[in-house]
């Protein structure tokens, strides 16, 4: 994809800039938010322990706050879920990205992966829900029932990775999401993306939003 088409604030429209390390420290998080407000990304996401601070840092800024629900293993319970999606949106949060039951998909239980995603949307409000698959597990018959069950279930977006399995996103993993939801859910992809070209052959293959840690470093390549 021709970057010329691209400005900073254009491409950066495009980014959630991303901390999720267990050892990710205040002033990181709030260097984090400060890098945001800057470049004018689309949210910054975090760990749901620090979305109050996030969301405070941003409030008036346009950014938006993000935090990620059941990281990085999707492997709790339901109630779990839905819990903390509850108690992210009530501390600010306004767009939820949870990571689907790996285990159910795998068992080809659908109905189990269907309600769980039905549970954390119904208990978001109205923040937007990003549906983590973690393609990297998954076959593509599977990456294409789940995008399929996330849909139906009333999501705003399936995502490719958590950043934090065995790979990360592919652009064929992205442009499979893209023709399986159509146009009118978004495709996030994640995991991996560190270099300008990175981030355009995801935007090619369809992605609408990219998960970042390097989003400073891309935009800046530009």
């Amino acid at each position: 994809m021709d970057k010329t088409l691209f400005t900073k604030e254009s491409l950066a429209a495009y980014m959630d800039h991303t901390l999720l390390k267990a050892d990710a420290s205040k002033e990181q998080i709030l260097k984090v938010c400060e890098e945001a407000k800057k470049y004018h990304f689309a949210s910054v996401c975090v760990n749901s322990c620090w979305i109050s601070l996030v969301a405070k840092e941003l409030e008036g800024t346009g950014v938006t706050p993000c935090c990620v629900v059941g990281f990085p293993l999707g492997a709790m319970m339901t109630s779990a879920k839905a819990a903390e999606t509850r108690d992210a949106v009530a501390a600010g949060a306004r767009e939820i990205d949870m990571v689907i039951h790996v285990g159910a998909i795998k068992s080809g239980d659908w109905d189990t992966v269907k309600e769980d995603i039905a549970a954390v949307n119904a208990a978001k409000g109205a923040a937007k829900l990003k549906v983590i698959l973690e393609t990297c597990l998954l076959t593509d018959e599977e990456k294409v029932r789940a995008c399929e069950i996330s849909k139906e279930a009333g999501a705003d977006f399936v995502k490719t990775s958590t950043g934090f399995s065995v790979g990360g996103a592919t652009a064929t993993d992205v442009a499979l999401m893209r023709r399986t939801v159509g146009e009118t859910m978004g495709v996030k992809a994640s995991g991996g993306i560190r270099t300008l070209d990175d981030a355009l052959d995801m935007i090619e293959a369809g992605a609408s939003r990219l998960g970042v840690s390097a989003g400073v470093k891309i935009v800046e390549e530009l």
